[in-house]
């Protein structure tokens, strides 16, 4: 990642970013028409009479889309309208064949609401515009043809959600920490399946730059970013391209641009259209849609509980940071495990720690999900607890989790037994030790009694050593102390 484009201003330029995100709806069939919405089909299989636009064939709203526009509108605060409208947004395109796409623009369905976010410790929230139901287009297919397109009308009619954001993201990794978000949102609550290489959730960044305290600058629209990684790439190029454009004294035209992953450059597509360009007019064949208050309840009753809430809830009964609440959060299986792990362990603060320490590092370093941890939360629930009790150290506890990690073995206490692990719990052992480490250091004796506290960490490393490891360390210190005074 470039630092440089991460900053609020770079070059002496600030960034201004925001994001229209196309994310499917999970239902199963298509928003107008009957059609199965599943991915991999033979091309045009999944298409009706509706799709392909035969004459005399009319739209059907899917009340399943609905539902999940009002989750969303739900999950993120906005305003739910009661009464929308669907217009037509009309252009030529192959693999559009009725000449327009069914949209929503004057009034959507969704309308307002903030997304919030932390990025680098630091809370963040971008706000929406709106969120409104739209139709997918279909698909051109260029490689399986030589001088000649195929048009595949599978994704035609498959029901989207385009969440606009206001402009309010200052820089590339504040956008795509927002991307993130928005991602885990729509995911968590199950109205898209987050599949970004399948197009379930693609982004389009506008970005623009601009001196700090001028008007917006003009911005350029990167269409289809599928993955967090690109996304990144893009919009980090597309800065840097800007800017020194700007510089060299070339005005920057608005358009739609498209990224290249191995270049990693963006390049201009076509110039972009404005809503004039559109023609949009009601469709007059959909009437409007009525959303009556006592759906919106009833939906609001129903859903599982929303991260934020979810956040909240940790704070207030673990007594966890906003931060650390936040992190636990970022999906519904890391939540669901630390939960396990705090409640099998009672030590919500030490479960917090190390699902987000030692168990976060093992999962990425395997790119494995947490739904597949080698180690089950009952398992670090019951090392945890050992820890606590003073079984174990810390030192001891990730020998522990290794064994649990590899298969070594299963049972925590039959580990810790097995490796002779257990901490020296005979208070008058480890004193008899710390006397024999005292006689046997006279000199490191003599600088702590006159100040010296890196001779006492002498001390306290001898007596480790003198048991091995096996001391709490916490009760060396105090003996050492005493014995000292």
């Amino acid at each position: 990642m470039s630092k440089d484009t991460q900053s609020l201003l770079v070059q002496g330029y600030e960034v201004v970013i925001g994001f229209e995100t196309h994310t499917q709806l999970t239902t199963q069939s298509k928003i107008f028409s009957r059609a199965s919405t599943s991915f991999g089909a033979e091309p045009n299989t999944n298409a009706s009479a509706v799709d392909f636009a035969l004459p005399g064939a009319l739209p059907v709203m899917n009340k399943g889309a609905v539902q999940r526009a009002i989750e969303f509108g739900l999950a993120v605060n906005a305003h739910i309208a009661e009464s929308s409208v669907f217009a037509r947004k009309n252009y030529f395109y192959p693999d559009l064949p009725k000449g327009y796409q069914i949209s929503q623009f004057e009034i959507p369905v969704v309308q307002g609401g903030v997304v919030e976010f932390f990025l680098d410790g630091e809370k963040k929230s971008v706000r929406l515009v709106r969120a409104h139901l739209e139709e997918d287009a279909g698909k051109s297919l260029h490689e399986d043809f030589i001088g000649m397109s195929g048009i595949d009308l599978n994704r035609a009619g498959t029901p989207l959600l385009e969440i606009v954001t206001e402009p309010d993201m200052r820089s590339t990794a504040e956008a795509v920490a927002y991307a993130k978000e928005l991602h885990k949102i729509v995911t968590w609550i199950g109205i898209c399946d987050g599949n970004m290489q399948e197009g379930s959730f693609r982004c389009d960044a506008n970005v623009s730059v601009r001196k700090p305290g001028a008007p917006l600058g003009t911005r350029r629209e990167i269409k289809n970013l599928n993955s967090f990684k690109f996304m990144q790439q893009a919009m980090d190029y597309e800065v840097r391209w800007q800017i020194e454009q700007i510089e060299d004294g070339h005005d920057i035209q608005q358009a739609t641009v498209l990224f290249d992953p191995d270049t990693g450059e963006t390049r201009s597509m076509r110039s972009k259209e404005d809503a004039a360009d559109y023609r949009y007019f009601p469709d007059p064949d959909l009437p409007p849609l009525v959303i009556g208050r006592d759906w919106v309840e009833k939906t609001r009753s129903e859903m599982s509980e929303l991260p934020r809430v979810m956040a909240a809830r940790f704070m207030a009964d673990y007594g966890l940071s906003e931060y650390d609440a936040g992190q636990l959060t970022q999906s519904k299986a890391t939540a669901a495990y630390f939960e396990a792990v705090a409640s099998a362990s009672g030590q919500a603060k030490l479960a917090s720690n190390w699902v987000m320490g030692e168990l976060s590092r093992r999962l990425n370093a395997e790119e494995k999900p947490i739904e597949a941890s080698s180690v089950s939360a009952s398992q670090l629930g019951a090392l945890i607890k050992r820890i606590a009790d003073g079984t174990i150290s810390n030192n001891a506890a990730r020998q522990v989790f290794d064994a649990l990690w590899t298969g070594e073995g299963q049972d925590v206490d039959a580990l810790i037994e097995a490796k002779g692990l257990r901490q020296m719990s005979d208070t008058g052992e480890l004193e008899k030790i710390i006397d024999d480490v005292l006689a046997a250091n006279a000199r490191n004796v003599a600088e702590v009694r006159a100040g010296n506290t890196k001779a006492f960490n002498a001390l306290v490393g001898q007596a480790m050593k003198a048991t091995k490891g096996k001391a709490n360390p916490a009760q060396v210190n105090e003996l050492l102390k005493q014995k000292l005074a």
